[in-house]
């Protein structure tokens, strides 16, 4: 009998992968909290939350719980012209702890396609109440919004994008806001602005994760929305990877005061355990769209918009999330990372190290930083051997793990990744 690994290579194309070059996948049979397990009885430490998304644990047994009562009433419905209790009832608990005063909640099924809906409503905000004028987009330099079309254009050219680049549409960049740079990237943003032919502002708030986890401060972050608020301009905070308590806070808009006018939000939004995104707006950006006039309708839509068990796998999760000992979990995770990169920071191997909440990245002295470096594939073998999932970022090791996820655990991921530097990795 093959194994699930021979049976896969045969019929499965994988993302992200270069099939010729890697062509085995690992067989996952189970998860369980921080763990999971291969068909060979392997177990590794799900130290990135298998792309962000798992927050409390692989099988979680309240999520599945809940998403086992909810398939006994209604597994999905259509959701033009009609409505169900879990899509209300988590847009009503969303629209209390999201950034700003947001009021409408807009459901479509991973991060890309919040995006994509989010890129929309700004466009056809300006055009609904008559400005032409305002068709641009603005984007920081290195960002990464998702791989649809819209998504793919507000984000940074490069090996992910380069097959589609005459298909894109442009955009204007503002560069990175590094220390050194967050003058020139202010600078750049309002002589942008001072066109008044920009629709909106896109960014991922504080940390832009595809690109290497490279963070700014909220003082940069407030000062990007207090010009657009300045010169009129709508402002979209990407929170797909940053919502629900990555960075410490629930979201990274909170550490600031002035708000979005509209926030995406996926990954960590059912805990990880079924698609779901989420595109949240101002109610000014709403009422643009109310109207008789039926072409100010925004004709956008999903199959499974507002699937009612990912909506209960979402109500759920914010069970957990919002609780005293999912706050002390988180708590713990940050002060570990903190001990963490006190500690190495000073590591003759490494170039930065950077954390923010229960993200912590460390980028290795390698040349230049880059998704395909040359050294990449050999510290994701290492680990995976060493029973830890850490998928990096070219020569970007990152730690985003399950808030569930034990001291020792922890202690284990860090463990390794100082034998890594201290006895196999060469620069």
């Amino acid at each position: 009998m093959p194994t699930l690994k021979q049976r896969d290579r045969d019929v499965v194309w994988h993302p992200y992968t270069p099939m010729k070059i890697w062509p085995e996948a690992i067989a996952i049979t189970r998860g369980e909290g921080v763990y999971l397990y291969d068909e060979e009885g392997n177990k590794f430490i799900d130290a990135i939350s298998s792309w962000w998304v798992n927050l409390h644990g692989h099988s979680h047994p309240y999520i599945a719980q809940k998403v086992s009562e909810q398939f006994q009433s209604l597994e999905h419905c259509i959701f033009a012209g009609f409505t169900h209790a879990p899509a209300i009832a988590l847009a009503e608990r969303l629209l209390k702890i999201v950034p700003g005063k947001l009021g409408r909640v807009f459901y479509s099924d991973n991060g890309s396609t919040a995006v994509e809906v989010a890129i929309k409503m700004a466009l056809q905000f300006w055009s609904n109440r008559n400005n032409p004028r305002r068709t641009r987009l603005i984007a920081l330099e290195s960002a990464y919004h998702g791989d649809t079309f819209g998504a793919m254009s507000v984000s940074e050219r490069s090996g992910f994008t380069d097959a589609f680049g005459s298909f894109l549409f442009d955009v204007d960049r503002i560069p990175f806001p590094t220390p050194s740079k967050k003058d020139e990237s202010l600078f750049k943003l309002e002589e942008l602005l001072r066109r008044e032919d920009t629709a909106a502002l896109i960014v991922e708030p504080l940390i832009l994760g595809a690109s290497g986890m490279l963070m700014y401060s909220p003082t940069v972050l407030e000062a990007f929305f207090k010009l657009c608020k300045q010169y009129g301009t709508l402002i979209i905070a990407d929170e797909v990877m940053t919502g629900f308590g990555r960075t410490g806070k629930l979201f990274a808009c909170d550490y600031i005061q002035t708000s979005p006018d509209i926030v995406c939000l996926s990954k960590g939004l059912t805990g990880g355990t079924l698609p779901l995104g989420v595109t949240a707006s101002s109610d000014e950006v709403y009422t643009a769209f109310y109207d008789n006039d039926r072409s100010k309708t925004l004709y956008h839509g999903h199959s499974y918009t507002a699937n009612p068990l990912a909506c209960a796998a979402g109500l759920a999760s914010l069970d957990l999330l919002l609780t005293p000992s999912c706050d002390s979990n988180r708590e713990s995770i940050t002060q570990q990372h903190s001990r963490f990169w006190q500690k190495i920071k000073g590591h003759p191997n490494v170039a930065d190290v950077r954390f923010l909440g229960t993200i912590l990245a460390l980028e290795l002295k390698a040349g230049k930083s880059d998704y395909n470096h040359e050294k990449r594939d050999d510290i994701y073998r290492y680990f995976i051997q060493h029973g830890i999932l850490i998928r990096p970022l070219g020569n970007i090791i990152y730690i985003l793990p399950p808030y569930c996820i034990s001291t020792a655990q922890l202690q284990e991921v860090y463990d390794r990744i100082e034998l890594f530097l201290n006895n196999t990795f060469k620069i």
